[in-house]
């Protein structure tokens, strides 16, 4: 059976479950018994169906299979920046790797840059971005070279993807092609979405992303995934990029990856202070306000300047480029381990004259330096050799290496969108998903270990976490989800991206995603477990493509623990927990005390029991109570005169009506 067949199975197998699904009672139904008593148990406890079924490629543990594979694709890139036309025009070479059991007879290449075309399908599908528009990118020469020869292709361009029908069939398992394009496109702005060139007082900035043909990926789910981007986010593969950027002599690039040429670029006084930066802890200014506007402070005075970067293992590459930029740095301290970029490490800032200011950029590379430290200690090695905040129109978007962020920002909200930005290091640049696709396994995932950020910079300073990400009303997730939960248009978490409505993106993708990890983490299986098998599904998934179901079973197989009730009314479901104390019954050792689950989310529910003489005494009830029963009585030895019951004092978990929560003792 071959991979296309495998596929049609696996699809009318889903749809089977799909419809087993939708034609089971809901978690919210009640099944009558004999004795009158009606109970959710059967409905709630059920196993979760996954989207997708284990195969070779993807084990029932959540981990990569026997035969797991991923095609690879290398870039060797060279641009220009015109700024007199606001063209970037470029020539690349992609070697295409497949190492999939299929023969290829056709790749497909995303465009991104026809976004900004008129009648684009992302004007239709989505409101968020601008109304800036171009003729978006505009493919010049396309030649495919495979097995010694080399053909020009004529491309078939459909909205934001590219394909190429080979003039031969890429064999699998380890064929290799090259393809050479040429394209140029004008760089729309101000505000182009996350790709623009935007005015400041000392010269135009261009913060350039995904900005070159990129190879579509090839999989084992889908085959050609090739989702249009309609302004969501992006499924990439990886490889090693080797880039150059001309641009006039004045200008700064800042770059994903390790720049190879600063001798050619950087002025000796801008090559010491960065050899000072990589030996400090602290800021070290390497361009200053005074230099932006001292031409002698180039390495050239006129004609064009080339940058060279180059970065490895990565999915992508982002560049920004101005003649306004102030840059400073300051050294990493990284764990030394095999796979991770040698040294320097160093964390920088680049920003305009606009950013200045004690609460303002003056600080960003000390939360950059925070940032990646912090996530390599407890997550993961940050596996590249610098980490850059740039500071210009402010996309609030990431890119392996380099983050765009607002020239402007201050105070707390620089700390946490700095923060943030830099998490997506590990998610989705390191742990490679859909996001296409699954928006909860990057922005949900990243939301989560900033959360734990907050708490740890500076012994709180910005703690706890309260933006448009998470818990942004009083900073307690549990109390702020609520409105979400009750909210009946609100979508899943496993609604495709492009589905989800501006208005629930940040609430349900970002917050209610993060949100579900730490109550795994704290309420239902605890830190000792749930960090390290976090850490080891961020391990085993490095620079791979997880999806949902992958990361489903491996934390249910890690932790030991059996989530599925979880999986389906977070998830799958908007189900919530709704608990109640409604009796208390004195009896010879001491209390009963009657607590009913009423809602679809039965999480972990600490009770407590305050007495007269102000004492208090707290008991767990685990999710297994409520396994076949929607009451139960739980025993009180006598401890005092009891005064009352409350169920989670402390706000812990999203308990959707509070109202029943406590309880006088008779």
């Amino acid at each position: 059976m071959n991979f296309h067949e495998r596929s049609a199975r696996y699809r009318l197998l889903l749809l089977g479950c799909v419809a087993c699904i939708a034609s089971a009672p809901s978690a919210w139904a009640r099944e009558e018994h004999p004795s009158g008593m009606t109970s959710r148990a059967p409905a709630i406890f059920m196993p979760q169906p996954m989207p997708d079924r284990p195969t070779v490629f993807r084990s029932a543990a959540g981990v990569p299979g026997r035969a797991y594979w991923q095609n690879r694709a290398d870039y060797a890139i060279h641009a220009t920046i015109t700024p007199e036309t606001r063209t970037l025009s470029g020539e690349e070479t992609i070697t295409y790797t497949n190492n999939s059991p299929d023969g290829l007879d056709e790749v497909w290449l995303n465009l991104d840059q026809n976004i900004y075309q008129p009648g684009a399908r992302s004007q239709f599908a989505s409101d968020r971005f601008s109304a800036s528009r171009t003729d978006g990118v505009r493919i010049e020469k396309v030649v495919v070279e495979y097995q010694g020869t080399k053909k020009e292709i004529t491309p078939v361009i459909s909205d934001t993807r590219m394909q190429l029908r080979l003039p031969a069939t890429l064999r699998a398992k380890g064929g290799r092609a090259r393809i050479h394009v040429t394209w140029h496109y004008v760089v729309p702005g101000p505000w182009g979405g996350r790709t623009s060139v935007t005015p400041s007082r000392n010269g135009d900035i261009y913060e350039i992303a995904q900005w070159y043909p990129r190879m579509a990926v090839y999989d084992d789910i889908r085959g050609w995934d090739t989702a249009p981007y309609l302004g969501q986010e992006f499924y990439l593969e990886y490889g090693n990029i080797d880039y150059r950027v001309t641009v006039p002599w004045n200008y700064t690039v800042a770059g994903s990856g390790t720049l190879l040429n600063p001798d050619r670029v950087l002025s000796t006084v801008e090559r010491r202070r960065l050899s000072q930066a990589a030996r400090s802890d602290t800021r070290v200014m390497i361009r200053t306000a005074q230099d932006v506007t001292d031409p002698a402070s180039h390495r050239h005075d006129h004609g064009n300047a080339t940058w060279h970067f180059r970065m490895d293992n990565t999915r992508d590459v982002a560049f920004a480029a101005s003649p306004a930029f102030i840059w400073d740095a300051a050294r990493m301290n990284l764990p030394s381990v095999r796979g991770v970029t040698k040294g320097p490490h160093l964390a920088m800032s680049v920003y305009p004259v606009e950013g200045v200011g004690a609460d303002g950029w003056d600080r960003s590379t000390e939360y950059v330096k925070h940032a990646i430290e912090y996530f390599s200690a407890q997550w993961y090695p940050y596996p590249w050799q610098n980490a850059i905040n740039l500071g210009g129109h402010g996309a609030g978007m990431e890119y392996p290496g380099i983050v765009f962020d607002g020239m402007e920002d201050r105070g707390p909200p620089l700390f946490w969108i700095t923060t943030h930005e830099l998490g997506h290091g590990w998610f989705p640049m390191i742990v490679g998903s859909n996001e296409r696709r699954n928006a909860f396994m990057d922005e949900g995932f990243n939301t989560f270990i900033d959360v734990y950020a907050s708490d740890h910079f500076n012994h709180g300073e910005f703690a706890p976490k309260k933006d448009n990400e998470f818990a942004p009303q009083t900073g307690n997730p549990a109390d702020d989800i609520v409105p979400l939960l009750r909210d009946r248009d609100a979508p899943t978490l496993m609604t495709p991206s492009d589905l989800v409505q501006e208005k629930y993106r940040h609430p349900v993708t970002y917050f209610k995603g993060a949100y579900g990890l730490k109550l795994l983490r704290e309420q239902i299986i605890g830190p000792e477990r749930f960090d390290p098998a976090f850490r080891r599904y961020i391990q085993v998934w490095a620079f791979h493509h997880p999806t949902p179901s992958d990361f489903f079973r491996f934390l249910g197989s890690e932790t030991g623990e059996d989530l599925s009730w979880f999986w389906r009314g977070w998830y799958f479901e908007n189900q919530a927990p709704d608990y109640a104390c409604t009796a208390i019954h004195p009896d010879t050792n001491g209390y009963r005390v009657t607590v009913r689950n009423k809602g679809g989310l039965p999480i972990p529910v600490v009770m407590q029991m305050t007495y007269m003489d102000g004492s208090t005494q707290r008991r767990t009830i685990p999710t297994e109570a409520w396994y076949q029963h929607d009451a139960i009585d739980v025993p009180v030895a006598t401890h005092g005169v009891l005064k009352t019951v409350t169920l989670d004092p402390d706000h812990a978990i999203p308990d959707i009506d509070r109202a029943d929560n406590t309880l006088r003792a008779p």
